[in-house]
């Protein structure tokens, strides 16, 4: 691995037995992190989730890696014995990056600027946020259990008063996280800087960077080059490859996130749940896994990776792969095919489009592979690679036949709020499109209200079932969060819930 020239010297003197004075024991104060993703913006409700990963802002309640709430800007919380009044106690004795201090007024006021724009409050039954004392009122229209969970989101974190101008747009962001921003050049980048008046434990380096590298083989080259010190979603072949580079530490865990199909099941060819079920019984989830994924296990039997206890059902019967009972039940829609080996019925071909993105560079992959295999049935299938914004607009206008993407059911800590906005009433952009299912609504809606295990249970048990007898999505596979970094790096810990690149806890080997 190419060495830096720095590095180089310093080996040169302990080769020859000099020794090296104290300001040299501890040789890089900075990390670079490269990732797929563009910096959009600096609005929370934009590109609120890089902020959060880098450390720039933070949000009232917290997370551990388990998914478990805990404090953050809050302190505790409680709910009233109706359900409809949450309080939060603000933490005492932090300040914002400006050097202004952070209050219950301040933080009320960043969350009801929140409420204006897209974001995951919008799925909240609320009246009212409010200061009252040192802590923020939170006032409900009806009961709903995940308020905290939702004020773990990186749409909810609190900036200091002068991040917004007079029209609440965000114009700066001022956080109070362990580092502040130090400059950001859209849509590439993002230079942070320590923070030395944190109110929590301050970071051992002095410095981090984010490149939004789109390419999977550039974040691999760029790992073993040394030109990143942490390289996040890496493909297989780099995975790999960088398995065997010495000084190089690769790791993959497992996260809430679930490569699926998304159908418009307006369509007539997928209007039939018999012809859902013949197109997920023609993928070979396990192929996909071991021979694109490079993770066997990885193969999803349902929707919920088991990751995400209480949501993964055990009991579910698995997902298969037959593609001989694919072709019957086809062909017991009255599908037939023709010279071509395509499948016609009353003169329609079962032909349609799929839309994916390259940001995930497995995803054009697994499209080729649904395509050779839905093919292998008699289904002509054409793949779109563009921009990940291409699925939610053909979900809005109606031309999106299906999609393949990755979907993070940890956006907050608690799946139920955006299984709530995928699979709800009139489904979601990353969800369900043209499904009507009542039961899993009010099912849905019964997890947000319910505060007794056991019937919360229950109604998650009711939406998973339902979901995988209906398949208005199909699921392939559970995605693996896999990050490369130098083992020089010490204290690094992927985070299964993505909240995080944990730069805070890391510092350069001595």
């Amino acid at each position: 691995m190419k060495q830096p020239l720095h590095a180089l010297a310093l080996a040169l003197l302990v080769a020859a037995g000099i020794g090296l004075p104290d300001a040299y024991a501890q040789t890089r104060t900075d990390v670079a992190v490269a990732a797929p993703w563009h910096v959009s913006g600096i609005d929370p409700a934009q590109d609120g989730y890089t902020f959060q990963r880098m450390e720039v802002g933070e949000t009232l309640v917290d997370a551990d890696a388990t998914g478990a709430l805990r404090p953050g800007l809050a302190t505790d919380w409680t709910v009233s014995d109706d359900g409809l009044t949450w309080r939060f106690d603000i933490r005492e004795n932090v300040v914002f990056h400006d050097g202004s201090a952070l209050d219950a007024a301040a933080a009320a006021s960043s969350l009801n600027r929140a409420m204006t724009r897209p974001g995951i409050l919008s799925s909240v039954p609320l009246e009212a946020i409010e200061a009252d004392g040192n802590a923020v009122v939170v006032r409900l229209s009806e009961p709903f259990s995940a308020v905290p969970a939702v004020l773990a989101n990186y749409t909810t974190m609190i900036l200091a008063p002068a991040s917004f101008d007079a029209e609440g747009n965000v114009v700066a962001f001022i956080g109070t996280g362990p580092f502040a921003v130090d400059k950001v050049e859209t849509p590439l980048s993002l230079a942070v800087r320590r923070f030395d008046d944190y109110w929590g434990e301050a970071p051992a380096i002095e410095a981090a960077s984010y490149l939004s590298a789109s390419r999977a083989e550039t974040r691999a080259l760029m790992a073993e080059s040394g030109d990143a010190d942490v390289a996040v979603t890496l493909d297989p072949a780099g995975y790999a490859q960088l398995k065997r580079v010495d000084g190089i530490a690769v790791e993959a865990v497992s996260i809430p996130r679930s490569i699926v199909l998304k159908l418009n099941l307006a369509r007539g060819p997928l209007a039939d749940k018999a012809a859902r079920e013949a197109l997920s019984l023609a993928i070979d989830r396990e192929g996909i896994a071991a021979g694109i994924l490079r993770f066997p296990d990885a193969a999803a039997t349902q929707l919920f990776p088991p990751v995400l206890k209480g949501w993964y059902d055990a009991d579910l019967p698995p997902l298969a792969y037959d593609p001989e009972r694919a072709a019957e039940l086809l062909a017991g829609l009255g599908w037939e095919k023709g010279d071509d080996g395509i499948l016609t019925r009353d003169g329609a071909r079962f032909a349609l489009t799929l839309r994916t993105f390259p940001n995930r560079p497995e995803l054009p992959l697994i499209a080729a592979a649904l395509q050779d295999q839905w093919r292998a049935i008699g289904v002509d299938l054409a793949v779109s690679v563009g921009n990940s914004s291409e699925i939610p607009a053909g979900h809005q206008d109606g031309s999106l036949d299906v999609a393949l993407y990755a979907r993070n059911y940890g956006l907050t800590p608690d799946p139920v709020v955006n299984t709530v906005d995928d699979f709800g009433t009139g489904g979601g952009d990353w969800g369900a499109m043209n499904w009507d299912a009542p039961e899993v609504a009010e099912a849905l809606t019964a997890a947000l209200r319910q505060s007794d295990p056991e019937a919360r249970s229950a109604a998650i048990h009711t939406v998973a079932s339902a979901l995988q007898q209906e398949l208005p999505v199909i699921p392939i596979a559970w995605y693996q969060h896999t990050v490369a970094y130098p083992v020089a790096l010490e204290g690094l810990v992927v985070d299964p819930l993505e909240r995080t690149y944990g730069l805070s806890a890391v510092r350069w080997a001595r």
